[in-house]
């Protein structure tokens, strides 16, 4: 099992830049570098919505981003420190929502608390 906890959200600039993280506990029984990751999104009246994903592995992993985010966001992990990153920049106004993180593994999916990303001018 593993438990998910979301920080680094907050007030930001249209164009400025924030940087997520999202801190994994796994079981001693699990590693954390099997666990697919990835970062969700959920604006006010709206469905949640993928934002990017990082697959498993020891070395890192490959990438994917939706349309809206492609060359603004970064996702990263570092395993050793069982940590997942979400750099931001060039925010926009509808980038403002609440950012889940999930891990996947198998048909296992496991979802953090969310924290409150809002862009203002």
């Amino acid at each position: 099992q593993v438990q998910l906890v979301e920080s680094g959200g907050g007030l930001a600039q249209p164009g400025g830049s924030l940087r997520l993280s999202c801190a994994a506990s796994v079981t001693v029984f699990n590693i954390f570098a099997n666990y697919n990751m990835g970062w969700y999104r959920q604006a006010p009246g709206k469905q949640r919505e993928f934002v990017a994903t990082i697959s498993s592995g020891l070395l890192g992993g490959k990438t994917d981003y939706a349309d809206s985010v492609k060359g603004r966001f970064t996702i990263s992990r570092d395993n050793a420190k069982q940590i997942v990153y979400l750099q931001m920049n060039s925010l926009k106004p509808e980038d403002t929502a609440v950012y889940y993180c999930n891990a996947n593994r198998g048909t296992t999916n496991t979802w953090g608390q969310g924290t409150q990303v809002t862009i203002v001018s």
